[in-house]
């Protein structure tokens, strides 16, 4: 006899999320100062989308399989809960060798282990990352998945700005040096990557130590009360086993079945991911160039460094906005529509970015980081909102996985040519960069209307 999935207590949807704050301090760590780190090491500017591309070329890979694998993994510390233990422990060690590569100069020259650092990390990210969004899945009833998701997304931006700030605090308030000697990364980053090695530890235990999943009999119990739709398919309890004989080969039926939904959502994510990693990639340069005017290859001055600070600054800011805005989000959904909640917030980020050109001045350099804060915070939960509805139970984590395809295939296209493009469509002018982001933005904005959501969810 099917049973519907008990509604959790707010304290519940928090306790299970929360490991997602520090993935996310990590991961705002990563994207406002590896570029910083890379280019401190000799990395040229128009060769840093290809040091990039480990986050997307892990992630692809790493994502759909370990959503595999944790669909199927059941014992004593649970079904998710083994992969964040083991993505904590490997990114908490990614964070602390990361900054400290030159150390280890004598074995190979800095970038290259700077470089392996950085996929080590990105896939460490990925393994304890993927299995958070199938928890909400697994745990939570289709009326609470909306909230589910956008407290997971108010603790990313939370993680987030504790992350992008660590550095300026740690310069301001602290007196922790912002510069040293050229090819040496400066102490107020060293520092806060440690602390983001253990703000990541800790609050991934926190969610394993208090959150409790469900057994197999129990998820047994709950089978049919989400179905598929589209072309997908749920798995019955007698195929079950033919599945598992097929092993890692079912991720690749699982995607040629995908969800209408799903594959129209792709062109969406594309747009938006391809605008992300644009901007990540080349904030840093952009701003220092066009607002500090330094020097191109300019990485160990004050002046640098300052620009560097303030790109941590916009990043925090963005973040911050989206952490509030996520947890608006169930409201506006709620007086609007999944989608236009989402193309209006992509329409903001769009408008945010091309408005970095025409600002001069480092204080207004915050404003347009709010129009991204709100995109943000819409493409960590929107998308996801409108996906889940549509998942077999039996197969929540491999089909995150199998999305992510959606978020890193972007990533890969844009770390492949954006180099080239910045170097020689730009004239090695990385403003035009963030500029083209926020026309892809805008692009996203467009294609979301086209998605098929059946709005199943409530706020």
């Amino acid at each position: 006899m099917k049973q519907d999935k008990p509604r959790l207590s707010k304290a519940a949807i928090w306790n299970m999320s929360m490991g997602f704050l520090g993935i996310q301090f990590g991961f705002a760590l990563q994207n406002g100062n590896a570029s910083r780190i890379l280019q401190t090491f000799g990395a040229d500017v128009a060769h840093l989308p290809l040091f990039w591309l480990a986050a997307p070329l892990t992630g692809i890979i790493v994502q759909p399989i370990i959503g595999h694998y944790s669909d199927r993994t059941w014992n004593r510390l649970g079904r998710r809960k083994p992969y964040f233990l083991a993505g904590a422990i490997l990114t908490a060690l990614a964070l602390v060798l990361l900054p400290n590569a030159g150390v280890m100069a004598a074995l190979l020259p800095p970038i290259a282990i700077g470089a392996g650092m950085l996929m080590i990390m990105d896939a460490s990210i990925n393994v304890a990352m993927e299995p958070f969004r199938a928890l909400v899945g697994d745990k939570l009833p289709d009326a609470q998945r909306s909230a589910g998701f956008s407290v997971q997304t108010f603790l990313i931006g939370l993680g987030a700005v504790m992350g992008s700030a660590m550095p300026y605090w740690l310069d301001h308030y602290l007196g922790v040096a912002k510069t040293d000697d050229p090819g040496v990364v400066p102490r107020n980053v060293v520092y806060s990557f440690y602390i983001g090695a253990f703000v990541l530890t800790a609050t991934i235990l926190w969610t394993i130590l208090s959150t409790k999943e469900y057994s197999p009999e129990e998820m047994r119990s709950f089978e049919g009360d989400a179905t598929a739709t589209g072309n997908a398919t749920s798995v019955t309890l007698q195929e079950a086993p033919l599945e598992a004989k097929r092993g890692l080969s079912t991720i690749f039926s699982d995607f040629a079945n995908m969800p209408k939904a799903m594959r129209q959502l792709g062109l969406v994510q594309f747009f938006s991911w391809f605008a992300l990693f644009s901007m990540w990639v080349f904030t840093t340069p952009a701003i220092a160039q066009f607002v500090y005017h330094t020097l191109p290859g300019d990485t160990s001055s004050s002046t640098y460094a300052d620009a560097s600070n303030q790109v941590n600054v916009m990043f925090g800011v963005y973040n911050g906005v989206s952490a509030v805005y996520a947890l608006l989000l169930p409201v506006i959904v709620s007086k609007t529509s999944r989608k236009l909640t989402h193309a209006l917030s992509l329409v903001a980020g769009g408008i945010g970015l091309i408005s970095i050109y025409f600002i001069q001045h480092p204080a207004f350099l915050v404003i347009p980081m709010i129009g991204v804060g709100l995109a943000w915070g819409s493409i960590l939960a929107m998308p996801y909102a409108i996906l889940s509805s549509t998942l077999p139970p039996r197969k929540m984590g491999v089909y995150m996985g199998i999305f992510n395809f959606f978020i890193t295939f972007p990533q890969i296209v844009n770390g492949i040519f954006g180099g080239m493009i910045e170097k020689y469509l730009y004239g090695g002018q990385p403003v035009y960069a963030v500029v083209m982001a926020g026309v892809f933005m805008l692009l996203a904005a467009l294609s979301v209307m086209y998605v098929q959501d059946k709005e199943r969810e409530v706020a």
